[in-house]
């Protein structure tokens, strides 16, 4: 029995002690809540600010958000860790200060790609090298630019296919733009017979391209004689394009060549076949002309 009563002293001896901390905190604990809860008040409203600010300098709404994000998140620890300053637990606070650096330097190790993917994603928003909408090709893939995160972009293929690279991937290696410029120049190889009359061909085949709907007529057309070929002369005729859809380069492209081969054809102009030329040597030609024996 008497062990038993010292027990229940002792336990009530603790809760003596606790309440009564508990009361000389109260004022601190009080004073704690209403810092946190102001901090939390300051943080909502900074990152609406900065939304709003941020729509100046930004013109991606990824940045943007990043940014106003960070500045809440910064704002609500300063409250907390002041919060636990006031309850007198410096100790904890740097503890926890201390823990939050080895658990960043660990899962800095941990997630090295994602950390460069992500650091991409941000260089990526401030430069914008590319945005929705943009026709890319990037890492042997092609297509349509659909979203950008902050980790990864998603392309759409020329098949329908979702294509997503890592950020990492796009900003490391070669970009090509095909919209950036809003227009596209269009190649076409065309090979004529040695006997045509070179500069009357040259004038058709430059007012062919010209009659030609979505032709940039103020870019010029071009047609340059490049090389003597086995069978042919082979020239290069280049005009300009908007560049509005892969489907519309291609579209105008074709519509190129239906004009030159009606051209072509409207005024005898000919694109000669290959022509290959077998010597046969002198027991050939014997061989052709008795025959078999």
């Amino acid at each position: 029995m008497i062990e038993a009563k010292k027990a229940l002293d002792l336990v009530r001896s603790k809760l003596l002690n606790w309440l009564e901390g508990l009361v000389v905190m109260l004022p601190n604990l009080a004073l704690a809540t209403l810092i946190v809860v102001g901090f939390w008040l300051l943080a909502k409203l900074v990152r609406n600010v900065a939304n709003k600010l941020l729509l100046r300098f930004f013109e991606s709404g990824t940045l943007q958000r990043l940014f106003a994000n960070t500045l809440y998140v910064a704002i609500v620890l300063v409250g907390g860790f002041t919060a636990l300053s006031v309850l007198h637990l410096d100790k904890t606070v740097t503890s926890l200060l201390a823990g939050v650096g080895i658990l960043g330097l660990a899962l800095g190790f941990a997630f090295q790609d994602i950390a460069s993917n992500f650091i991409a994603g941000i260089l990526m928003a401030a430069q914008r090298p590319l945005q929705p909408g943009d026709l890319v090709e990037t890492g042997g893939q092609f297509g349509v630019v659909e979203r950008i995160d902050l980790r990864t972009t998603q392309l759409r293929d020329l098949q329908g296919r979702q294509v997503i690279i890592p950020n990492k991937d796009i900003f490391q290696k070669v970009l090509v733009n095909y919209t950036r410029n809003g227009i596209r120049r269009v190649d076409l190889p065309i090979g004529l017979g040695y006997s045509e009359n070179l500069e009357y061909a040259k004038q058709v085949t430059v007012d062919a391209v010209r009659s030609v709907p979505d032709v940039l007529l103020e870019k010029g057309v071009d047609l340059f004689y490049q090389e003597f070929a086995a069978s042919s002369i082979n020239l290069e005729v280049r005009f300009w394009i908007a560049s509005v859809s892969n489907n519309h380069f291609h579209t105008v492209r074709s519509k190129a060549i239906m004009a030159i081969v009606a051209a072509y054809r409207s005024h005898n102009i000919t694109i000669p076949y290959p022509i290959r030329t077998i010597e046969l040597g002198k027991e050939g030609k014997e061989l052709l002309s008795t025959g078999p024996k």
